[in-house]
């Protein structure tokens, strides 16, 4: 029997709910069957946890007096250059964001960096930090110089805004040269010395909806430890690719842009990561509720580790080089064993991503829904999917000699 989401709201309200995660899902189906245990469930929660480097967030400081505008100069945050190319005091952080004198070649393991993402999870602890601004000076605008300490509690907005999360799946890097590389996938040995992951696999949300049914722009959602939504499709959104049973994408598809109140968030879920000889990123938490409106629906949100496949691909040389180049291809139940087979070779495996963190967001989410503090949403338009006739395109160069 189908249901809407309207009439999942209602349940939700009166506290007749019946909520369960991506994890729990499993085994419900397997006991009950698909069909009654579509009409037992009315929410399925998904989660992941991991770096995602396309992130950010944006602040007001409020004017200062006499005024200043920031764009056209300089601006520093605990030493992090800020985009300050808006209005006068509007600031957009970037996650990747490192210092002037970061030394970018530093390929030290082990050895800790400071950049965007940690001051994004500053910013979220409450902590103090320094703002330094050298600019030029107008009219409506004299002031040219600014240091002050700045804190979260005090600024007008502060947002959390990343253009492209929660990657439907991702390829396994690893390295076929004779040397070390450091890359965003992590640290990668010579002659496949290891093979690093970055997803949750069973428990990831466009994972669980692999034609985006019931998430699209509007979708609300856990973000960050606070409540967020999908505002867009995310960059590099690529939904057509090969897929395989029930519609799971062998290779990096789908993506989502999220936007939420950063005061409303938390360390334990916004997290700066620092990466040896790439720089630095932030670890993002997302839940998303699935709406179980119908049994295909239901069915999607069944999927195992042991039924996801994703590419090995060697980061030494240029990529991506599309699946037709793959190493091969693997379950993330493999990955997850520690081990895999790549060449004839074993290889051991580490995942970037956390799936206890992740599962406890699920959880997280699924309380919210059950305790009546957190209603679905109804998308206000769907993500483009397989018949949208979105391509992922590289780059068009053309040498700026030739222009004319």
């Amino acid at each position: 029997m189908a249901k809407t989401i309207a009439e999942i709201n209602e349940k939700i309200k009166k506290g007749k709910v019946m909520v369960v995660t991506a994890e729990e899902i499993i085994d419900i189906a397997k006991k009950e069957g698909i069909d009654k245990a579509a009409e037992m469930v009315d929410v399925v929660t998904t989660a992941t946890f991991g770096p995602m480097c396309s992130s950010g967030a944006y602040i007001n400081i409020g004017h200062t007096k006499p005024r200043i505008k920031l764009g056209g100069g300089r601006t520093y945050i605990n030493d992090v250059p800020v985009y300050t190319g808006f209005a006068a005091v509007d600031i957009y952080i970037g996650a990747t964001s490192l210092p002037d004198d970061d030394p970018r070649n530093r390929i030290h393991p082990g050895e800790f960096r400071y950049g965007g993402g940690h001051l994004i999870q500053d910013l979220v602890a409450g902590k103090d930090v320094k703002l330094v601004v050298t600019t030029y000076g107008t009219n409506c605008y004299p002031r040219t110089k600014l240091e002050t300490w700045l804190n979260i509690k005090d600024l007008n907005e502060a947002v959390l805004f990343n253009f492209r999360n929660a990657y439907q799946n991702y390829d396994v890097a690893v390295n076929l040269s004779n040397r070390i590389i450091y890359t965003y996938m992590g640290t990668l040995q010579p002659r496949l010395g290891n093979a690093n992951y970055s997803t949750c696999g069973q428990l990831s949300p466009l994972l669980n909806d692999p034609y985006y049914e019931t998430i699209g722009i509007g979708t609300k959602i856990f973000l960050g430890g606070g409540i967020g939504y999908i505002v867009w499709q995310g960059t590099q959104h690529n939904p057509n690719v090969i897929r395989g049973k029930n519609g799971v994408p062998k290779e990096p598809a789908g993506s989502v842009a999220v936007i939420g109140d950063l005061k409303q968030m938390s360390p334990d879920y916004l997290k700066g990561v620092s990466m040896a000889g790439y720089g630095v990123s932030l670890s993002v938490g997302i839940g998303v509720p699935i709406p179980i409106l119908n049994k295909n629906i239901l069915r999607y949100t069944t999927v195992r580790d042991e039924e996801i496949y994703t590419q090995i691909v060697d980061y030494s040389e240029a990529y991506p080089k599309g699946i037709s180049e793959s190493l091969g291809e693997v379950s993330y139940a493999q990955l997850n064993s520690g081990k895999i087979m790549i060449k004839g070779k074993e290889v051991p495996t580490g995942c970037l991503s956390s799936y206890p963190k992740a599962k406890r967001i699920a959880n997280t989410l699924k309380e919210w829904i059950k305790s009546g503090e957190f209603l679905l949403t109804q998308p206000v338009q769907p993500l483009p999917s397989v018949d949208s006739g979105i391509v992922f395109k590289p780059l068009k160069e053309r040498p700026l000699r030739n222009k004319k």
